[in-house]
């Protein structure tokens, strides 16, 4: 009968938190916040773009890219209007329903990204091992099966968490500790007992993130053996060369993943303002440094932004 009353009065939003202590601030942040998100959209939207129009590009590392940029576009989009909101507007409300909606498809996005992550692997791996037989093994069938594959786990192990989140009860604080909606943040403020999400979300973790990783790394340990095998010291240089890129999206995107994860299970101690700062470098910091990285490797994309800002100029002038 309790929890019957009480569900009565549970709460119709959330509160989000910016960053703790800087509240006086946000004026002033939300100009260079502006520019991460215009980097992040401009960026990712010019490796599309450029991937979808130049036919030297439309390769099986070019397609998975392509993936890579649509899913770290979909984190931006995400966490924008929230961010825009507290930042820009100073509204830190957000309605439960759509807590859950955005709480989704962050978490959806994420695996697409770890799972595009493993793919990319996968293609150095084949390119290195065998590259006289890579257009035959990696056919663009092949591609569209793999990323049919990766949206189609994402999608399917993330949709029973919010419908777990919605059974339980909030009628205490419903205040989070970021600026967007994450599991293990909604999950804490519940009255309830929530031994089924953690051990639900544990194992959605380990299919995903958990599983990723390692293939990732298993694959970089083949890579690493293939390439030893190569007699030229010039031959085993540039077939890491080709991995240089991958290898700084796999950091860009683990690093904060782990640090926010270990942050939520052992760092209760922590200030509020460290837990916010590696929320938001979890989902800022891959969507911005990842088409920073692919630019400064990819000729092709180089060129693009190039001929983007010439044309800027001279509409300008004139």
């Amino acid at each position: 009968m309790a929890d019957h009353n009480h569900s009565q009065f549970q709460h119709p939003y959330f509160v989000l938190t910016g960053i703790p202590g800087l509240e006086q601030k946000y004026y002033w942040m939300a100009f260079p916040l502006g520019a991460i998100y215009a980097i992040a959209l401009f960026g990712n939207g010019i490796i599309i773009s450029t991937i979808k129009s130049e036919s030297s590009l439309h390769i099986p590392m070019y397609y998975f890219l392509c993936m890579l940029a649509f899913a770290d576009m979909g984190l931006t989009l995400c966490t924008l209007p929230s961010m825009v909101g507290i930042f820009w507007f100073n509204y830190k409300f957000i309605t439960f329903d759509g807590c859950l909606i955005q709480m989704y498809f962050i978490h959806t996005f994420s695996a697409i990204e770890s799972g595009v992550l493993v793919a990319m692997a996968i293609d150095r791996v084949i390119a290195i091992w065998s590259p006289l037989r890579y257009g035959t093994i990696l056919t663009n069938g092949v591609v569209c099966k793999i990323g049919i594959l990766i949206l189609s786990r994402a999608v399917c192990v993330v949709f029973p968490v919010p419908f777990l989140i919605k059974r339980l009860p909030f009628y205490h604080s419903n205040i989070l500790s970021h600026s967007f909606c994450l599991h293990q943040d909604v999950m804490r403020l519940a009255c309830a007992s929530t031994r089924v999400n953690s051990l639900y979300g544990l194992i959605a973790v380990i299919f995903t993130k958990g599983s990723d990783s390692l293939s990732i790394l298993f694959s970089y340990v083949f890579i690493l053996r293939t390439v030893m095998a190569i007699a030229s010291g010039e031959g085993r240089l540039k077939a890491l060369n080709t991995c240089v890129s991958h290898i700084c999206a796999v950091l860009i995107f683990y690093v904060p993943l782990i640090g926010v994860s270990v942050i939520h299970r052992f760092g209760k101690h922590l200030s509020p303002l460290t837990h916010a700062l590696m929320a938001n470098a979890y989902l800022l910091v891959p969507p911005v440094l990842n088409p920073i990285v692919y630019t400064v490797k990819t000729k092709e994309i180089r060129k693009k932004i190039i001929q983007i800002f010439v044309r800027t100029k001279v509409t300008v002038e004139g």
